[in-house]
């Protein structure tokens, strides 16, 4: 019985479309390309390149097969090694680049995966052509005259331009066309060094007539459209490189919000140069005003400074550049820290030894700073036993020292650094440091319950050290335990009072941090430092963190949740629920992961299962949804669309589609149909029963029918089980031509304004037009083309071509109609299964000037190659004649009525009731030039049964 039930499906599948074989099938992707392209290359590997012009609308479609329908994803490599498409990558068909730029050249890749087999993979390499403006520049030869380009120097003209291909230069000379040994004054050639990219044009010991108009035309041999590009050079005797002044100091001191004015003046150069302004290798600040050969900057700050140069070019030798460095007067950061005896090894201050006071600014410009002490608020000037020092080669710039020797009590008191720039402007700055008897070094502690510090995730936490001393030192922070940064990025963190705070505390922020001393605001003696650990509590990080899973009823099932990290992780304690009912509980010693068993699963079994893993930080959770909901059912797309019925406002669709892991769930009763138009609210639904148990990729069907012309409707497909109804699938289905199989006859009058889905050939010179005899204008081909319809009807409609104005002699209109299906090959191959089709139509031939009216066959398995079935030329009189032809196609297929003009306007041509139909043509007119395709004898279907039972007794034998 298996056999025959086989035998009965590869019957089915001749007829029916293969309703009973599995069609899941691997992914299989082409790209093609639409937009502008210059041109279309195979190369090695199957690649192929696709040469754009810049500017042009690159687009590229992946076409792609098989089932479930594969998930298209276009990437780039090539170009730069970051380069990539927008967001990394396209996630549909089409990959649309308007405007394409040169840096977006480069090998595209389109890949297509279902999840069956290995995903496909196709490549295009795109090539952007482009062509630049040349660009001349004029040279000396070294050591001869800079300014001046005098008799006996001399030149060299190089031209340069950017391009895709390379690009070719030529030299003229006003209107003379200039070539090695035209000339012998004049020699051309291309340095080494620029691999051709540069023409360089040589003019030795130079002489009146060098003096002239000089063209370089750069051309890319019209490639893509791109036309060629000129540009034109003057030289004369008086052609020189530029020169300038720049009438401003050097460097400009400013005060913060001052108005800054820079003028540099072109003195020399022939032809007149251009001027422009750069500060370093940054952009000018955005306040700043441009004005002719002027710079300003109003209210300029310290972060305006830097140097400004002026550039003069005019493409003749260098440019010239004068620049100038503006500094903004500023002052900040202020210092100050106490040495004790230097010589004795003291961290304390005793009488009779000596004190150092340091102080530290940054100054700008450095040069201006200025110091001075005060002590109790009087001026403190050097003296034996007072030194004041204002700089120390031991320390930064910016520093100054008060030297105490031999110290005495009366020494005690408040001594104050004050540093200002000179000239005034900018506030000072100035620094206390108290000295006195209990002025003492700094001391550092950390409080008991301060380490180790135990916090959780995500709060906020005070790290502290205690320093005590007098004045109290700046405390730094840092990572003893690694060399990492601290949370704010920098490797120390400065601290006042001595605490760090870190806010938002996370698990990489756990281990040990050091505070010390700082030798600022303090004593410069040896660092004190202490050691903080800070021990961060997480929760369980477990997984998985949530699972769907599909099961039928009765079946066995288990559930493991598995620990990832945690802190602590020596005792963790799980709990395992259905919804809110507690299942099981139990802890984790030396294990990582726990399981759940369900031995058959019941009704009251569904639900969402959790497992919760906790420790005291929190518990992390394993999420497991048990669901008996089917899984999405797959349309099938690799197939034909609407299903053409002979009536004039209906049609119809074949749904067909596969169902993913019909297994995994219990049976599959019924499906629901919900359908309805595109762009309306109300939904029709309907029950699909199923009788058997649905195999895997066993491909399902369902005619839809009464679909009206030419609306376009969206279905929705779900399954239903014993548990409920399953996850939805959506699909779009659109009105088109007719196809087959199974169709028996196709038949248009090109009554509506579709035209039966016709289409217009856009390569040809022109289109062939709708119309009917009611709304014909006869004013310029009287007593030409159709009166009627072909029924005789004034109101009905036909298609002709219009041979008026601007149209000549020769010129062609192609009317194709939709693309049709065959049907599949015998699978065995001992019986010719290539059916015969009748492709009828009428015609109206009629007028002086009438050309010829062709039919072509196109085949899609012949691309390009179009095959004439039937040809008429001349006037056949004022009536409408049926032509009918046999057609053998192999594959899907179009038939092309071409309609060619004549010699004059009186030879309009008009064809209606275009026909197809299954089976050789009946009767064939006999009074016309025919041509016919030979036709093999059609296959009665009792030959084919017959075949097929003798295939099963061989089987059976």
């Amino acid at each position: 019985m298996d056999i025959i039930f086989t035998a009965l499906c590869l019957l089915a599948a001749l007829f029916e479309g293969g309703f009973c074989q599995g069609v899941y099938a691997p992914p299989n992707v082409r790209i093609i390309h639409s937009g502008h392209a210059c041109n279309i290359e195979e190369e090695h590997y199957t690649e192929r390149v696709y040469t754009i012009r810049e500017g042009e609308t690159l687009e590229l479609t992946c076409l792609v097969s098989g089932h479930p329908r594969p998930q298209i994803r276009w990437t780039k490599t090539a170009g730069s090694a970051t380069d990539r498409i927008q967001d990394s990558s396209v996630f549909n068909e089409t990959l649309r680049i308007t405007r394409i730029q040169r840096h977006q050249g480069g090998r595209y890749y389109c890949k297509a995966e279902n999840g069956l087999g290995t995903p496909a993979i196709k490549s295009i390499r795109v090539d952007v052509y482009y062509l630049d403006d040349p660009i001349v520049t004029v040279h000396q030869s070294i050591g001869e005259a800079k300014e001046q380009f005098y008799y006996e120097r001399t030149v060299f003209l190089r031209c340069a331009a950017n391009s895709n291909p390379p690009v070719r230069y030529s030299w003229r000379r006003g209107r003379e066309f200039l070539s090695q040994g035209s000339d012998k004054g004049v020699e051309i050639y291309e340095p080494f060094f620029t691999q051709g990219e540069t023409k360089i044009l040589k003019l030795k010991n130079l002489r009146p007539q060098d003096y002239a108009n000089y063209t370089c035309t750069a051309s890319v041999r019209n490639v893509c459209g791109i036309p060629d590009k000129s540009v034109l050079f003057r030289l004369t005797n008086k052609t020189a490189s530029p020169t300038i002044k720049l009438l401003v100091e050097d460097p400009i001191v400013a005060n913060p919000g001052q108005t800054v004015i820079l003028v540099c003046i072109i003195s020399g150069g022939e032809p007149t140069p251009s001027l422009t302004w750069v500060r370093n290798t940054e952009e000018l600040p955005k306040k700043s005003i441009l004005k002719s050969e002027t710079l300003t900057i109003p209210a300029i700050s310290t972060e305006d400074a830097g140097v400004y140069s002026c550039v003069a070019s005019n493409n003749v030798g260098n440019p010239a550049k004068k620049s100038t460095n503006i500094v903004v007067r500023a002052l900040k950061k202020g210092r100050f820290w106490i040495t004790p005896d230097p010589y004795h090894n003291d961290d304390n201050i005793q009488i009779g030894r000596e004190v150092k006071i340091s102080c530290q600014v940054e100054a700008t410009p450095p040069e201006e700073l200025m110091f001075s002490w005060l002590k109790n608020g009087r001026p403190l000037r050097s003296s034996e036993r007072m030194v004041i020092t204002q700089t120390d080669p031991d320390v930064a710039p910016g520093t100054t020292n008060l030297d105490i020797i031999d110290l005495k009590f009366t020494d005690f008191g408040t001594y104050t650094c004050v540093a200002s720039l000179k000239n005034g402007g900018i506030p000072e700055i100035s620094i206390d440091v108290n000295i006195s008897s209990t002025t003492v070094p700094p001391n550092l502690t950390v409080p008991r319950e301060k380490s180790p510090l135990v916090t959780q995730e995500g709060d906020t936490v005070d790290l502290q050290c205690l320093v005590s001393g007098k004045p109290k030192p700046i405390i730094l922070w840092s990572r003893a335990d690694k060399e990492a940064p601290m949370p704010d990025g920098n490797m120390q963190t400065e601290s006042y009072d001595g605490v760090l705070r870190i806010v938002n505390v996370s698990r990489e922020m756990a281990g040990t941090y050091r505070c010390q001393t700082s030798q600022y605001n303090g004593f410069n003696v040896k660092p004190r430092e202490a050691i903080v650990e800070l021990i961060v509590l997480y929760p369980p990080t477990v997984e998985p963190v949530y699972t769907e899973i599909r099961q039928g009823l009765g079946r066995p099932f288990s559930l493991s949740c598995r620990v990832l990290r945690a802190h602590p992780s020596k005792v963790l304690d799980y709990e395992w629920k259905l919804g809110t009912r507690l299942l099981t509980v139990g802890q984790l010693d030396t294990r990582d992961e726990t399981e759940y068993h369900v031995r058959a699963l019941n009704r009251e079994g569904y639900g969402a299962y959790t497992c919760d893993i906790k420790n005291e930080a929190g518990a992390g959770r394993c999420t497991f949804l048990v669901t008996g909901k089917a899984y999405v059912p797959e349309f099938y797309y690799d197939t034909y669309s609407a299903q053409w019925q002979n009536k004039p406002r209906v049609y119809g669709f074949k749904l067909q589609w596969t169902q993913m892991n019909p297994n995994a769930v219990d049976r599959i009763m019924a499906y629901r149909l919900g359908i309805k138009q595109t762009g309306h609210q109300r939904w029709w639904e309907q029950e699909i029963p199923i009788e058997d148990n649905i195999q895997k990729g066993e491909l399902l069907t369902y005619n839809l029918t009464e679909l009206i012309k030419p609306e376009a409707y969206q279905v929705r497909l779900t399954p239903i089980t014993r548990f409920g109804e399953g996850d939805s699938t959506e699909r779009i289905i659109c009105y088109s031509a007719p196809v087959n199989p199974p169709w028996s006859k196709f038949h248009c009058g090109f009554e509506e304004d579709t035209i039966c889905m016709f289409t217009q050939d856009k390569t040809e010179e022109f289109d062939w037009t709708r119309h009917s005899a009611a709304s014909r204008d006869t004013k310029y081909t009287p007593n030409t083309g159709p009166s009627s319809d072909r029924t005789g009807s004034k109101q009905g409609f036909y298609m002709y071509i219009e041979t008026s104005r601007p149209r000549l002699e020769g010129d062609k209109a192609r009317l194709l109609t939709p693309s049709f299906n065959v049907a599949p090959k015998n699978p065995y191959g001992n019986v010719a299964t290539n059916p015969t089709y009748c492709f009828s139509f009428y015609y109206h031939m009629y007028g002086k000037h009438i050309g010829t009216l062709n039919v072509y066959l196109r085949q899609k398995s012949q691309t390009g190659q179009d095959t004439s079935v039937w040809t008429l030329s001349g006037n056949q009189g004022d009536r409408w004649r049926q032509a009918r032809v046999n057609i053998n196609p192999t594959s899907s297929f179009q038939m092309v009525l071409e309609g060619i003009r004549g010699s004059g306007i009186e030879g309009d041509i008009a064809v209606d009731d275009v026909a197809i139909e299954e089976g050789e043509c009946r009767d064939p007119p006999p009074s016309s030039n025919i041509r016919s395709l030979a036709s093999p004898a059609a296959v009665h279907i009792w030959q084919l049964w017959l075949t097929l039972l003798l295939v099963l007794v061989g089987l059976r034998r």
